[in-house]
Protein backbone atom coordinates (compact mmCIF):
# COMPACT_ATOMS: atom_id res chain seq x y z
CA UNK A 1 0.00 0.00 0.00
CA UNK A 2 2.47 2.62 1.27
CA UNK A 3 4.47 1.38 -2.11
CA UNK A 4 1.63 2.51 -4.41
CA UNK A 5 0.86 5.84 -2.64
CA UNK A 6 4.51 7.10 -3.28
CA UNK A 7 4.00 5.72 -6.85
CA UNK A 8 0.66 7.77 -7.09
CA UNK A 9 2.53 10.87 -5.65
CA UNK A 10 5.98 10.91 -7.92
CA UNK A 11 2.97 10.60 -11.17
CA UNK A 12 0.70 13.54 -9.58
CA UNK A 13 4.00 15.36 -9.86
CA UNK A 14 4.55 15.33 -13.19
CA UNK A 15 1.61 16.49 -14.16
CA UNK A 16 2.10 19.15 -11.60
CA UNK A 17 5.49 19.95 -13.24
CA UNK A 18 3.54 19.81 -16.21
CA UNK A 19 0.84 21.91 -15.66
CA UNK A 20 3.62 24.43 -14.24
CA UNK A 21 5.67 24.56 -17.22
CA UNK A 22 3.10 24.75 -19.73
CA UNK A 23 1.72 28.01 -18.25
CA UNK A 24 5.08 29.46 -17.54
CA UNK A 25 5.41 29.02 -21.35
CA UNK A 26 2.15 30.64 -22.57
CA UNK A 27 1.39 33.12 -19.68
CA UNK A 28 -2.48 31.40 -18.69
CA UNK A 29 -4.21 29.03 -17.42
CA UNK A 30 -6.36 28.70 -20.28
CA UNK A 31 -3.44 28.43 -23.04
CA UNK A 32 -1.74 25.88 -20.99
CA UNK A 33 -5.20 24.02 -20.44
CA UNK A 34 -5.22 23.94 -24.29
CA UNK A 35 -1.74 22.49 -24.84
CA UNK A 36 -2.57 19.78 -22.48
CA UNK A 37 -5.92 18.93 -23.64
CA UNK A 38 -6.98 19.37 -20.01
CA UNK A 39 -9.73 21.57 -18.68
CA UNK A 40 -9.06 25.04 -16.91
CA UNK A 41 -9.66 23.92 -13.34
CA UNK A 42 -7.29 20.80 -13.83
CA UNK A 43 -4.25 23.02 -14.68
CA UNK A 44 -5.14 24.88 -11.78
CA UNK A 45 -5.97 22.52 -9.33
CA UNK A 46 -2.07 20.97 -10.38
CA UNK A 47 -0.42 24.43 -9.91
CA UNK A 48 -2.13 25.09 -6.20
CA UNK A 49 -1.14 21.35 -5.00
CA UNK A 50 2.53 21.97 -6.52
CA UNK A 51 2.67 25.43 -4.79
CA UNK A 52 1.48 23.83 -1.41
CA UNK A 53 4.06 20.89 -1.45
CA UNK A 54 6.65 23.19 -2.18
CA UNK A 55 5.00 26.20 0.38
CA UNK A 56 5.52 29.15 -2.31
CA UNK A 57 3.41 31.03 -5.03
CA UNK A 58 4.82 30.35 -8.07
CA UNK A 59 2.98 33.30 -10.30
CA UNK A 60 1.20 36.35 -9.92
CA UNK A 61 -1.07 38.27 -12.23
CA UNK A 62 0.52 41.25 -14.53
CA UNK A 63 -2.35 42.15 -16.39
CA UNK A 64 -3.98 39.54 -18.73
CA UNK A 65 -0.75 37.40 -18.65
CA UNK A 66 0.73 35.16 -15.34
CA UNK A 67 4.25 36.18 -14.16
CA UNK A 68 6.29 33.61 -13.09
CA UNK A 69 7.92 34.72 -8.87
CA UNK A 70 11.47 34.68 -8.11
CA UNK A 71 10.75 31.47 -6.64
CA UNK A 72 8.42 30.35 -10.37
CA UNK A 73 11.43 30.97 -12.42
CA UNK A 74 13.44 29.00 -10.03
CA UNK A 75 11.49 25.85 -10.27
CA UNK A 76 10.85 26.57 -14.43
CA UNK A 77 14.40 26.10 -14.68
CA UNK A 78 14.91 22.96 -12.62
CA UNK A 79 11.90 21.59 -14.10
CA UNK A 80 11.63 22.66 -17.43
CA UNK A 81 14.45 20.47 -19.13
CA UNK A 82 13.34 17.54 -17.01
CA UNK A 83 9.48 17.68 -18.41
CA UNK A 84 10.71 17.96 -21.81
CA UNK A 85 13.12 15.18 -21.63
CA UNK A 86 9.85 12.89 -20.32
CA UNK A 87 7.59 14.17 -22.95
CA UNK A 88 10.27 13.49 -25.58
CA UNK A 89 11.04 9.88 -24.19
CA UNK A 90 10.14 7.79 -27.00
CA UNK A 91 11.47 9.63 -29.94
CA UNK A 92 15.21 9.99 -27.45
CA UNK A 93 14.66 6.14 -26.95
CA UNK A 94 14.09 5.67 -30.69
CA UNK A 95 17.61 7.65 -31.35
CA UNK A 96 19.90 5.99 -29.08
CA UNK A 97 18.35 2.69 -30.63
CA UNK A 98 19.40 3.94 -34.19
CA UNK A 99 15.63 5.07 -35.53
CA UNK A 100 13.82 8.19 -36.09
CA UNK A 101 11.10 6.80 -36.89
CA UNK A 102 8.42 8.80 -34.56
CA UNK A 103 7.53 12.50 -33.69
CA UNK A 104 7.40 15.63 -35.47
CA UNK A 105 9.75 18.82 -36.45
CA UNK A 106 8.71 22.30 -36.43
CA UNK A 107 10.25 24.89 -37.56
CA UNK A 108 9.36 28.64 -38.00
CA UNK A 109 10.79 30.77 -41.14
CA UNK A 110 9.99 33.45 -43.18
CA UNK A 111 9.33 33.36 -47.21
CA UNK A 112 12.71 34.07 -47.77
CA UNK A 113 14.21 31.44 -45.79
CA UNK A 114 11.65 28.96 -46.62
CA UNK A 115 12.16 29.44 -50.45
CA UNK A 116 16.44 29.76 -50.55
CA UNK A 117 17.76 28.21 -47.76
CA UNK A 118 15.58 25.60 -46.67
CA UNK A 119 14.64 23.36 -49.80
CA UNK A 120 17.51 21.28 -50.22
CA UNK A 121 17.73 20.24 -46.28
CA UNK A 122 13.61 19.75 -46.17
CA UNK A 123 14.15 17.31 -49.16
CA UNK A 124 16.79 15.55 -47.41
CA UNK A 125 15.09 15.06 -44.17
CA UNK A 126 11.74 14.08 -46.09
CA UNK A 127 13.81 11.45 -47.86
CA UNK A 128 15.65 10.41 -44.87
CA UNK A 129 12.85 10.35 -42.38
CA UNK A 130 9.52 9.67 -44.30
CA UNK A 131 7.97 9.03 -41.25
CA UNK A 132 8.90 12.24 -39.33
CA UNK A 133 5.76 15.10 -39.42
CA UNK A 134 6.82 17.76 -40.91
CA UNK A 135 5.21 21.65 -40.24
CA UNK A 136 7.27 24.65 -41.53
CA UNK A 137 5.57 27.45 -40.47
CA UNK A 138 5.96 30.35 -42.97
CA UNK A 139 5.49 33.59 -40.23
CA UNK A 140 7.16 37.02 -39.90
CA UNK A 141 10.58 37.16 -37.76
CA UNK A 142 8.60 38.97 -34.90
CA UNK A 143 5.98 35.55 -34.81
CA UNK A 144 8.57 33.35 -35.41
CA UNK A 145 10.20 34.83 -31.82
CA UNK A 146 7.06 34.55 -30.39
CA UNK A 147 6.54 30.79 -31.46
CA UNK A 148 10.06 30.15 -30.01
CA UNK A 149 9.24 31.52 -27.20
CA UNK A 150 5.94 29.46 -26.09
CA UNK A 151 7.42 26.48 -27.49
CA UNK A 152 5.11 25.93 -30.41
CA UNK A 153 8.14 25.11 -32.87
CA UNK A 154 11.42 23.40 -32.30
CA UNK A 155 13.31 25.70 -33.31
CA UNK A 156 13.45 29.33 -36.41
CA UNK A 157 15.63 29.72 -38.99
CA UNK A 158 16.08 33.36 -40.16
CA UNK A 159 18.53 36.38 -40.02
CA UNK A 160 18.25 38.44 -36.78
CA UNK A 161 19.95 41.63 -35.91
CA UNK A 162 19.27 42.37 -32.34
CA UNK A 163 19.45 39.21 -29.79
CA UNK A 164 17.23 38.98 -27.12
CA UNK A 165 18.50 38.06 -23.90
CA UNK A 166 16.42 34.77 -23.87
CA UNK A 167 17.12 33.51 -27.36
CA UNK A 168 20.38 31.99 -29.24
CA UNK A 169 20.88 32.71 -32.38
CA UNK A 170 23.32 30.34 -34.16
CA UNK A 171 24.57 31.83 -37.80
CA UNK A 172 24.99 29.34 -40.38
CA UNK A 173 24.81 30.88 -43.64
CA UNK A 174 25.76 34.29 -44.86
CA UNK A 175 24.97 36.66 -47.70
CA UNK A 176 25.95 39.78 -48.92
CA UNK A 177 23.78 43.27 -49.97
CA UNK A 178 23.47 43.39 -53.63
CA UNK A 179 21.56 46.64 -55.98
CA UNK A 180 19.21 45.21 -58.73
CA UNK A 181 18.59 47.12 -61.28
CA UNK A 182 16.32 46.59 -64.82
CA UNK A 183 18.69 45.36 -67.67
CA UNK A 184 20.37 48.48 -69.42
CA UNK A 185 19.88 50.85 -66.30
CA UNK A 186 21.95 53.70 -65.93
CA UNK A 187 24.04 52.30 -62.98
CA UNK A 188 25.09 49.37 -64.71
CA UNK A 189 27.78 51.89 -66.59
CA UNK A 190 29.69 52.20 -63.17
CA UNK A 191 30.92 48.67 -61.71
CA UNK A 192 30.57 50.54 -58.51
CA UNK A 193 27.19 52.25 -57.09
CA UNK A 194 27.87 55.33 -55.33
CA UNK A 195 24.78 55.91 -52.58
CA UNK A 196 24.19 59.52 -54.43
CA UNK A 197 23.51 57.69 -57.43
CA UNK A 198 21.27 55.23 -56.26
CA UNK A 199 19.30 58.16 -54.31
CA UNK A 200 18.03 59.47 -57.45
CA UNK A 201 16.14 56.35 -58.64
CA UNK A 202 12.86 54.86 -56.52
CA UNK A 203 13.20 52.40 -54.36
CA UNK A 204 11.37 49.11 -54.31
CA UNK A 205 11.68 47.98 -50.45
CA UNK A 206 9.64 45.44 -48.39
CA UNK A 207 7.41 46.40 -45.76
CA UNK A 208 8.95 48.82 -42.95
CA UNK A 209 8.30 47.02 -40.10
CA UNK A 210 11.01 44.19 -41.86
CA UNK A 211 14.59 44.43 -40.67
CA UNK A 212 15.99 45.49 -44.58
CA UNK A 213 14.15 48.59 -44.16
CA UNK A 214 15.78 49.63 -41.32
CA UNK A 215 19.11 48.87 -42.48
CA UNK A 216 18.20 50.74 -45.95
CA UNK A 217 17.33 53.82 -43.76
CA UNK A 218 20.19 53.35 -41.38
CA UNK A 219 22.78 53.61 -43.96
CA UNK A 220 21.29 56.50 -46.27
CA UNK A 221 21.08 58.41 -42.95
CA UNK A 222 24.40 57.71 -41.93
CA UNK A 223 25.68 59.16 -45.31
CA UNK A 224 23.30 62.10 -44.72
CA UNK A 225 21.35 61.15 -47.96
CA UNK A 226 17.66 61.12 -48.46
CA UNK A 227 16.03 58.49 -50.63
CA UNK A 228 12.45 58.03 -52.32
CA UNK A 229 10.37 55.01 -52.46
CA UNK A 230 8.87 54.21 -55.47
CA UNK A 231 6.68 50.81 -54.22
CA UNK A 232 6.34 48.98 -51.03
CA UNK A 233 6.00 45.47 -51.77
CA UNK A 234 6.62 42.02 -49.75
CA UNK A 235 8.53 38.91 -50.89
CA UNK A 236 11.84 39.25 -53.06
CA UNK A 237 10.10 37.30 -55.57
CA UNK A 238 8.12 40.22 -55.74
CA UNK A 239 10.27 42.67 -55.80
CA UNK A 240 12.69 41.53 -58.41
CA UNK A 241 9.75 41.07 -60.76
CA UNK A 242 8.52 44.71 -60.14
CA UNK A 243 12.80 45.88 -60.56
CA UNK A 244 12.80 43.96 -64.00
CA UNK A 245 9.66 45.79 -64.89
CA UNK A 246 11.46 48.91 -64.38
CA UNK A 247 9.18 50.63 -61.50
CA UNK A 248 12.42 50.92 -59.67
CA UNK A 249 15.85 49.85 -57.91
CA UNK A 250 16.29 47.76 -54.57
CA UNK A 251 18.41 46.94 -52.19
CA UNK A 252 18.34 42.87 -51.34
CA UNK A 253 20.96 40.20 -50.22
CA UNK A 254 21.94 37.78 -52.49
CA UNK A 255 20.26 34.63 -51.17
CA UNK A 256 17.70 35.69 -53.58
CA UNK A 257 19.61 36.03 -56.58
CA UNK A 258 20.13 33.20 -59.40
CA UNK A 259 22.08 33.49 -62.57
CA UNK A 260 18.45 33.28 -64.39
CA UNK A 261 17.16 36.47 -62.91
CA UNK A 262 17.19 39.10 -65.90
CA UNK A 263 18.34 41.84 -63.78
CA UNK A 264 21.35 43.97 -63.66
CA UNK A 265 23.37 43.55 -60.27
CA UNK A 266 25.82 45.68 -58.34
CA UNK A 267 28.14 44.81 -54.67
CA UNK A 268 27.18 47.24 -52.08
CA UNK A 269 29.16 45.34 -49.31
CA UNK A 270 31.03 49.07 -49.13
CA UNK A 271 27.99 50.26 -47.33
CA UNK A 272 25.60 47.52 -46.45
CA UNK A 273 26.68 45.13 -43.71
CA UNK A 274 26.30 41.57 -44.73
CA UNK A 275 23.33 39.52 -43.36
CA UNK A 276 23.80 36.28 -41.39
CA UNK A 277 20.67 33.36 -41.54
CA UNK A 278 20.77 30.48 -38.66
CA UNK A 279 19.06 28.99 -36.18
CA UNK A 280 17.25 30.78 -33.37
CA UNK A 281 15.98 29.34 -30.52
CA UNK A 282 14.65 29.87 -26.69
CA UNK A 283 18.15 29.92 -23.89
CA UNK A 284 17.75 26.31 -22.67
CA UNK A 285 16.08 24.75 -25.19
CA UNK A 286 16.19 20.74 -25.23
CA UNK A 287 16.30 20.24 -28.22
CA UNK A 288 14.59 16.89 -29.65
CA UNK A 289 16.48 14.15 -31.45
CA UNK A 290 14.57 14.86 -34.97
CA UNK A 291 15.44 18.42 -34.22
CA UNK A 292 18.96 18.19 -33.78
CA UNK A 293 19.22 15.76 -36.68
CA UNK A 294 17.92 18.46 -38.82
CA UNK A 295 20.06 21.09 -37.95
CA UNK A 296 22.82 18.47 -38.25
CA UNK A 297 21.84 18.18 -42.08
CA UNK A 298 21.34 22.12 -42.19
CA UNK A 299 24.98 22.79 -40.60
CA UNK A 300 27.23 19.66 -39.79
CA UNK A 301 29.59 21.94 -37.67
CA UNK A 302 27.20 23.36 -35.62
CA UNK A 303 27.22 21.56 -32.59
CA UNK A 304 31.06 22.21 -32.73
CA UNK A 305 30.57 25.91 -32.89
Amino acid sequence: MAINKILYYKQNRLKQLRAFCYTAQVGSISGAAKKLFLSQPSVSLQIQALERELDSKLFERNGPKLKLTTEGEILLGLSHHLVQEIDSLKETFQAHCGKLEVGELNIAAGESTILYILPDTMQRFARDYPKINLKLHNVTGRDGLAMVRADEVDFAVGSMLDIPGDISYHPVFTYYPTLITPLGHPLLKDDEARLEDICRYGLILPPRHLSTWRIVDLVFSQHNLSYKIALEAGGWEVIKKYVELGMGVSIVTDVCLNENDRLGKISLDRFFPKRSYGVVMRLGKSLSPQAKRFIDMLDPSFYLK
